[in-house]
């Protein structure tokens, strides 16, 4: 009889025990289940934070826009650039429409180069790759790569009291012996100079070119004045002339004064920032058997800021 009150207690007892046992485990799970949202979101709100902070750290970083854009209005920027310059002209030969016209996508890399605390060197080079239609007439299509124009700028990093931003230089034209080519060594002087006021930049650059050995007698005087405003959101509009004058030509053929009308804006493709447009021209003058009337620009240049 006690062995057997002996055993019912025992057994209670070890009952008792699970029933305690799985009492605590129960609560353990509903803590844990309860507690671990708790626990994660400290977490995310860690990791959320961090995001905010690299994109802030992003937007920082990257440069202005509209500084970039009046950086591309100012030939002799500190600023790595290459720029791609697509020209339709059509009505040579004193043709009318397009039954002779002239593609010429010129590649114009400009590099800076830091000479010292006071003075940079402005590397800009002109590679024009060359095609024409019916030019002369009956000669179906034809091109190349063109002469080679190269121009180096000293220029004080710092403007004048004034405000001016100058610089001067040599210019060398390089020929390329193609079909299109004058086979002509050349060389000269260059020089711009330029205001910044806001959003404005207005200024001039010319240079000068004398043959130095070759086929051809050159004397060529080229002038660029130029007036440019960009707006905040990096939208730029230029008007402008890109005039020559021919000083071994006949007065009547000397002068060839194309007008131009541009609108270009920096934007972003990925992480590489560049700037992209077009616009008109109209040649207000040109020599016999030059282009005549209106042709059309597209500009897409690729920009390397420091």
């Amino acid at each position: 009889m006690l062995y057997l009150l002996y055993y019912k207690w025992r057994n209670k007892k070890g009952f008792l025990s699970v029933r305690i046992t799985m009492k605590y485990v129960k609560i353990a799970i509903c803590v844990s289940l309860f507690a671990h949202p708790l626990m994660a979101e400290p977490t995310a709100a860690v990791v959320n934070s961090e995001v905010v902070k690299q994109e802030i750290a992003s937007k920082a970083a990257e440069p202005n826009k509209e500084e970039l854009a009046k950086k591309l209005a100012n030939p002799i920027a500190a600023l790595i650039s290459l720029p791609f310059q697509l020209n339709y002209d059509r009505g040579f030969e004193n043709t009318s429409g397009n039954e002779s016209n002239k593609w010429t996508l010129n590649i114009q890399p400009v590099i800076p180069f830091s000479l010292n605390d006071d003075w940079n060197l402005i590397s800009r080079t002109i590679v024009p790759v060359i095609r024409t239609d019916n030019l002369p007439l009956g000669n179906g299509i034809d091109g190349g790569v063109g002469d080679i124009v190269q121009s180096l700028f000293f220029s004080p990093k710092a403007p004048t009291d004034s405000g001016w931003i100058w610089g001067a230089g040599p210019v060398f034209l390089v020929p390329t012996n193609s079909d299109v080519s004058a086979e002509t060594w050349g060389a000269g002087a260059t020089a711009v100079a330029l205001k910044q006021d806001g959003p404005y930049t207005y200024g001039v650059l010319a240079n000068h070119l004398w043959d130095i050995g070759g086929e051809h007698d050159i004397s060529q005087t080229f002038v660029q004045p130029f007036f440019t405003y960009t707006t905040p959101e990096a939208l730029s509009t230029t008007l402008m002339t890109e005039t020559t004058y021919d000083w071994n030509a006949a007065s009547a053929n000397a002068w060839t004064v194309p007008i131009f009308l541009m609108v270009t804006k920096v934007g972003k493709i990925g992480d590489q920032m560049i700037s992209y447009g077009g616009g008109v021209k109209y040649y207000a003058e040109s020599p016999d058997g030059g282009p005549k009337g209106w042709g059309v620009r597209l500009v897409f240049t690729m920009l390397f800021p420091k």
